[in-house]
């Protein structure tokens, strides 16, 4: 029997409400604002009293290593949940003060995270973060910038000039690690950049250095690889979607024009230019992130650093954020679908320790998952996805109607629009 169009829409929402679980006592914003209280209170509110490394120990139990920990300084952990948690949660603690309960919340978990600013650099305090205990540093130290340019007049601005010198410095004294040969060269250009930003000493070199291996190293339909061999993980939305964007991106906002190069066409062409290619490829790698959520709201478990969780979805959530999603996703099916993903991992807690911080594993306690590399400070990468809090309550990203997402439309018999390759953007002929 053929059903009407007024069936089928009835059949297609039931079918969302099953996929997503809706719980009707809270809105979705409401859900996403509790998991980043959830994910930021333990790491903050003891950061900001100097007390993180008393409380997140291995005496205690909360911080947990891999089994196959490659026995790298423990201290990388603090700054690795501090960076990576800001990176995730800035774009939220950027907008402007309210009387509402989430008004409030934010308010003072953004005093909490300023606090915890000025300790990450302070000689004094307990909790200054490892600057100088091993290469892993450049990583977070990326995360961090990360964090700046997402919120730069309300997390960078009110800080001190004592502190603000102080991360200069910490900054600048990056350069006594030299990164290996793959995506961690744009963590490099991220802390250059940084300096630009931040009125530091700049080493364009550096920073170059990494924009250029990234442009070398894109393979096409929206695809880098990670250094010269092509990897099948999700090292393209952890790091090097965003962060290529994010580097370039301040090159146009300083206008300074340090990628020139000349096109096939032999048209001479610079960073603004490069920064709408970069913006197309990261469109195209989000659209196919989006076709990855099931009808379940799950996602293929492939590659290193799993434990990551919902980073998978950090150039979906940037794009939303910066509403800059390609033409064929629209806000509904984006938040629809990672809403739920959200659902299935974070709707109880599972995936949290008794002490109240992430627990290696994927969707639960699962250490056997984890990389060498891999401490539970790790996973607060997984606050990138809540990248959209950073648009107001009453935007359209969460106003407009639950819609179903792509692999959701196709596995109930719905029309789903196909998909194709995205042209191969060619490569400069050389860099001047």
């Amino acid at each position: 029997m053929k059903m009407n169009c007024t069936a089928k829409a009835a059949v297609l929402a039931a079918t969302i409400a099953v996929s997503l679980c809706v719980d009707a006592a809270r809105t979705v914003r409401e859900e996403w604002v509790a998991l980043a209280a959830d994910l930021a209170i333990p790491v903050l509110k003891p950061m900001s009293e100097g007390r993180l490394h008393e409380v997140y120990n291995t005496a205690s139990g909360t911080l947990e290593l891999s089994p196959s920990w490659d026995g790298r300084n423990v201290e990388v952990s603090y700054m690795e949940a501090f960076a990576r948690l800001m990176a995730g949660i800035a774009p939220w603690l950027a907008l402007p003060d309210d009387d509402t309960p989430e008004g409030k919340l934010r308010k003072e978990i953004r005093a909490m995270a300023l606090k915890s600013y000025a300790n990450a650099v302070d000689p004094a305090s307990p909790d200054r973060l490892g600057w100088e205990k091993g290469g892993q540093t450049l990583v977070d130290a990326a995360y961090l910038a990360e964090s700046f340019f997402r919120a730069w007049d309300a997390l960078w601005v009110p800080l001190d000039d004592t502190t603000k010198a102080r991360y200069r410095e910490a900054f600048e004294g990056l350069r006594r690690y030299s990164p290996p040969y793959q995506n961690w060269v744009l963590f490099c250009s991220m802390e250059e950049a940084f300096l630009m930003r931040a009125r530091g000493k700049v080493d364009e070199y550096r920073l170059r250095t990494g924009l250029y291996k990234a442009e070398e190293w894109y393979v096409g339909d929206g695809w880098y690889s990670d250094g010269p061999s092509f990897a099948f993980d999700y090292y393209n939305a952890y790091v090097i979607q965003p962060m290529y964007f994010e580097c370039v991106e301040e090159l146009v906002r300083a206008r300074k024009w340090l990628i020139p190069y000349v096109a096939p066409d032999g048209k001479r062409r610079n960073a603004g230019d490069r920064l709408r290619d970069i913006v197309k490829r990261m469109q195209r790698h989000s659209a196919i992130l989006e076709r990855m959520v099931s009808p379940e709201g799950t996602y293929p478990v492939f590659g290193r650093s799993i434990p990551y969780r919902m980073a998978v979805f950090h150039p979906l959530a940037l794009l939303a954020w910066r509403k800059e999603l390609p033409g064929e996703l629209s806000e509904g099916q984006v938040r629809s679908a990672l809403d739920a993903v959200r659902r299935r991992m974070f709707s109880d807690r599972r995936n949290f320790n008794k002490a109240g911080f992430l627990t290696l594993g994927f969707n639960g306690a699962l250490p056997s998952v984890s990389d060498r590399y891999t401490n539970n400070g790790s996973l607060y990468i997984t606050s990138l996805f809540l990248l959209p809090l950073g648009l107001p309550a009453d935007d359209s990203f969460w106003t407009s109607p639950d819609e179903p997402w792509t692999s959701l439309k196709a596995w109930s018999g719905q029309p789903f629009p196909k998909d194709h390759k995205a042209p191969v953007n060619p490569l400069p002929l050389y860099w001047e």
